[in-house]
């Protein structure tokens, strides 16, 4: 039963799969009990956690149109994955169901509430495809950070993948280093791990961006050196390009060495007013 629902997955546009037992869940201890899945559905025995790559040159343009659009049809395809998938086993006799690949409905609700009832980012790690980053993220060896995901609780007992024990973090500071608003700090918090993150200035943030219709950020994904995405896209060594870029980009959009990504920028939304990207770089430009 495990090939055949990675065929399936494989064949409606998962890029990865992986399965967890409910039981990683209290083993790690990471989350608090009220969002393990077997608190939101007694019946769930495995999670199946599937993820869909965000192309890299799309995610370099953020803020832009073309992300958001790319990011809203990763949306949309993980949807209607989770959904075919719940209806896959439960036509084979095992009960399913799927938890959305967001699971918030406005920025306002993580502005009251900064969290969502369940994570696909802890999910994923306990399936084994991939290490939580300092950044907050999943992150994958195909594709660093640059992956979305979504997750299908099944009562059937499925032999769980192994989960990675190999950091994939490197620790290089670059998702706080360049994150626009500052919110996420590159000091380590007090769990011991994680950058600080203020999470509700983060979703302050995308609410303008949302205004603006150049959600979401992203930055933090982008600018992660992690992934073989890299390789395939040549943009191997842009840490350097990616710390200059705030500063290149408080003076206007001129600068030739992100015309294309500016380019972008500049139509289909208004990420770009006045010649200045808002917020990006200087607090209060507009």
């Amino acid at each position: 039963m495990k090939e055949d629902i990675i065929k399936y997955a494989a064949s409606r546009g998962a890029d990865i799969t992986g399965f967890a037992s409910v039981d990683r869940w209290p083993q790690y201890n990471e989350i608090p009990p009220d969002f393990w899945p077997t608190s939101l559905w007694n019946m769930a025995k495995t999670v199946i956690v599937m993820g869909m790559q965000m192309p890299l040159p799309i995610v370099d343009t953020t803020p832009s149109i073309l992300h958001r659009e790319t990011y809203e049809t990763s949306n949309r395809e993980l949807d209607s994955l989770a959904y075919g998938l719940t209806r896959f086993l439960n036509q084979k006799g095992h009960a399913s169901m799927f938890f959305t690949r967001d699971g918030y409905g406005s920025i306002k609700n993580l502005i009251e509430e900064p969290r969502a009832a369940f994570s696909h980012t802890f999910a994923a790690k306990y399936a084994g495809l991939g290490t939580v980053s300092r950044s907050h993220n999943l992150l994958t060896p195909e594709f660093g950070s640059r992956v979305r995901l979504v997750s299908v609780f099944t009562a059937a007992e499925i032999e769980a993948d192994q989960v990675m024990e190999k950091d994939l973090c490197i620790n290089c500071k670059l998702c706080a280093q360049c994150c626009p608003p500052g919110v996420l700090k590159d000091d380590i918090s007090a769990e011991g791990y994680y950058y600080k993150l203020d999470a509700i200035g983060c979703a302050r943030w995308h609410e303008e961006l949302t205004r603006r219709r150049a959600y979401p950020c992203g930055i933090c994904t982008k600018v992660c050196p992690v992934g073989k995405d890299r390789d395939l896209y040549q943009e191997k060594e842009m840490s350097k390009k990616y710390r200059a870029e705030l500063k290149a980009l408080e003076n206007g959009i001129g600068d030739p060495e992100y015309k294309s990504w500016n380019h972008i920028r500049r139509y289909g939304s208004w990420a770009v007013k006045n010649g200045l990207i808002y917020n990006f770089g200087r607090e209060g430009k507009d």
